[in-house]
């Protein structure tokens, strides 16, 4: 099976390290993936939440493109209720204007954190209203194509600089709303399926039907997003996955959150009937195994889907474990390495 492969980044902290040796790991993961072959590098917008130090994409997207020479770097993605549009289109504009062609601007609605942390960054309970979403990204592409109609109070304002592109815009969701909004608005879309898995198909296919297209896509471009966590065994991969999924337990289960914990941890950790019921439900969200258990599981996915590529996002404790699971995926799915690529042409 050959599908572009693609890598979903939200810098997760270990327990035992540091936000700041969590983002240099998410550079070396970035190079790694520019060497190996990968078509995108996208980072992850998350707020007050104690095992992700992805906070603030457009910065990361900077830092990372300028350490990497191939991959297309972006957004995975920008929640546009927190910001201005006008203030997102000028932040890409100037990305795109230092690292031509490489950048992607993925826009969720979500907040990307929780109801009080989304009232601090928006400032007033009224902008809470995730109805305002079409308006937000039709706002964004006007800014982009500056196509606002006559009467528009925006008319005479200008995304700088001027003279340099919007990139692609991507639109991220995890239900029909978001694929429809896509197909109609003429964007490329990604759907979560580590969110809601159960959504996938349906919402990958009312995408492809219902596209419309667009100057930047002509023709519909889907990305399923995927949790995939994969070692040299089945077992090892097992033990590996225990990390993340207790990281979304402790979410679902109302527990206080803290850094991504290592294995052992988790072991240590006694669960009631009730929780191993939940952290096995939380679990079951997740391809995790041998290279070819991963794929098995993926195969008949990315088929049903339709999917035009593959976006992995893996969370565990060791930053060493994380890329060497990378590299299994990229190999079991037949990634060619940059330089390899080059020789053959």
């Amino acid at each position: 099976m050959t599908i572009p492969l693609s890598i979903l980044d939200v810098s997760p902290v270990s327990s035992g390290s540091t936000s700041a040796q969590a983002l240099r790991n998410t550079i070396d993961l970035a190079k790694f993936a520019d060497q190996r072959g990968f078509t995108r590098f996208w980072l992850a917008e998350h707020h007050n939440t104690a095992s992700i130090a992805s906070t603030t994409p457009d910065i990361m997207i900077g830092q990372v493109a300028r350490e990497t020479q191939h991959i297309r770097v972006g957004s995975g993605g920008v929640m546009l209720p927190n910001h201005a549009p006008l203030k997102v289109a000028e932040s890409f504009k100037l990305l795109e204007a230092l690292y031509p062609q490489r950048i992607d601007l993925g826009i969720g609605r979500a907040p990307g954190t929780d109801t009080r942390t989304a009232l601090a960054l928006r400032r007033s309970v009224e902008a809470l209203n995730a109805e305002d979403f079409p308006q937000e990204l039709a706002e964004l592409q006007a800014f982009a194509s500056g196509d606002f109609p006559a009467d528009h109070p925006f008319k005479a304002v200008k995304a700088y600089p001027q003279d340099v592109t919007l990139p692609p815009i991507w639109l991220l969701g995890s239900s029909g709303f978001s694929s429809q909004l896509a197909a109609a608005r003429g964007t490329g879309f990604a759907f979560a399926h580590h969110i809601n898995g159960d959504a996938a198909i349906p919402a990958m296919l009312l995408y492809r039907q219902h596209f419309r297209p667009s100057a930047q896509f002509p023709e519909p471009h889907a990305i399923l997003a995927v949790s995939a966590i994969c070692a040299d065994t089945d077992e090892e991969a097992e033990e590996l996955a225990l990390s993340v999924a207790f990281s979304f337990f402790r979410l679902y289960a109302g527990l206080p959150t803290g850094a991504l914990p290592s294995p052992a941890e988790v072991k240590a950790y006694n669960l009631t009937e009730e929780q191993r019921q939940l952290f096995a439900s939380i679990r079951s969200k997740h391809f995790v195994g041998s290279p070819t258990t991963v794929r098995a599981q993926l195969a008949d996915l990315i088929r049903q889907t339709q999917a035009d590529e593959l976006m992995i996002l893996t969370m565990v404790h060791d930053h060493a474990a994380r890329l060497h699971s990378y590299n299994l995926v990229a190999t079991e799915f037949e990634l060619q390495p940059v330089a390899v690529a080059q020789e053959s042409l």
